[in-house]
Order: C-alpha cells, then sequence, then structure tokens
C-alpha cells in the first residue's frame, strides 16, 4: 500500500503549529498540531474530547460553517485535523485562531448529555481550556 500523507511527515522534528497537510480538488485538510510528537507530553482523553465538542461546534457556528467537513482528534492525542472545503491555509489558519478563542470563553462543554455523547462522562472544560491556552501562547500568529 502506498504511505500516506501524515505517516510520510517526519514526526521526529514535527513541532507545535497549524500545517497544511493536504490539498486536493479545494479539499484542504489541517493538522493542528497541539504537541511536539513522541515527547511524552500528549491531551488527555477528556481535554481531547472536551476540544473536539468545543471547536466543532463553534466552527460549525462559524463564517465558514458550510465549508467544515471534519473537525477530529488525531489517535496520537497530540493535536486535530480538521478539513475544509475551499477554505485556503491562510483564512483557515485566521479562523481556527478565531474559533480557538471563542471556545476560551465558553462556560460549558457542548454536546455532554448522555443522549448526546458515546463517552459522556469523559469531558473536562478546565483541561481543555488549559491546553487551548498552552497552544494559542506557543503559535500565536
Amino acid at each position: 500500500m502506498e504511505t500516506i500523507n501524515s505517516f510520510k511527515l517526519n514526526h521526529d522534528t514535527h513541532k507545535e503549529g497549524i500545517y497544511l497537510s493536504s490539498e486536493k480538488n479545494g479539499i484542504y485538510t489541517y493538522d493542528i498540531r497541539f504537541k511536539k510528537p513522541n515527547d511524552g507530553n500528549y491531551i488527555s482523553n477528556p481535554a481531547l474530547h472536551s476540544i473536539e465538542h468545543m471547536f466543532a461546534t463553534v466552527i460549525r457556528n462559524g463564517k465558514y460553517k458550510e465549508n467544515v467537513i471534519y473537525f477530529g482528534p488525531m489517535g496520537c492525542r497530540t493535536g486535530f485535523y480538521l478539513i475544509l472545503n475551499n477554505i485556503p491555509y491562510d483564512k483557515a489558519v485566521s479562523e481556527i485562531y478565531s474559533c480557538f478563542n471563542i471556545c476560551l470563553t465558553l462556560e460549558s462543554v457542548p454536546g455532554t448529555k448522555k443522549i448526546e455523547c458515546g463517552n459522556y462522562k469523559e469531558h473536562s472544560l478546565e483541561e481543555a481550556k488549559k491546553e487551548i491556552k498552552e497552544f494559542l501562547a506557543k503559535t500565536v500568529l
């Protein structure tokens, strides 16, 4: 099988930040890297899960809501993937920072009722906000 783009990335030198992972036919995949890979410092499951709910809700209610295809966590717990239709890097980065700043104003994690979430007990607003603040401090525009 052909090696996929994310496995071609040198994880020994990759750092925190926002990267264009791939672009094909106007579909842009962004790597939103909160943690340096293989550094032993990973996002906890409750924080990862909560950031997923928070950011997905904010961006799907934002100015590019019609362009959002997917937002979700990386299995390695070092960040997230955002897939957008026809939103190039500069616009995406600006929107990502804007959405994370809105996430910091949320007073609760959206979609955490048992009927709304398949693992509703594993959330932490406090941990999520801590991770977002650390990411923003490391990667300021």
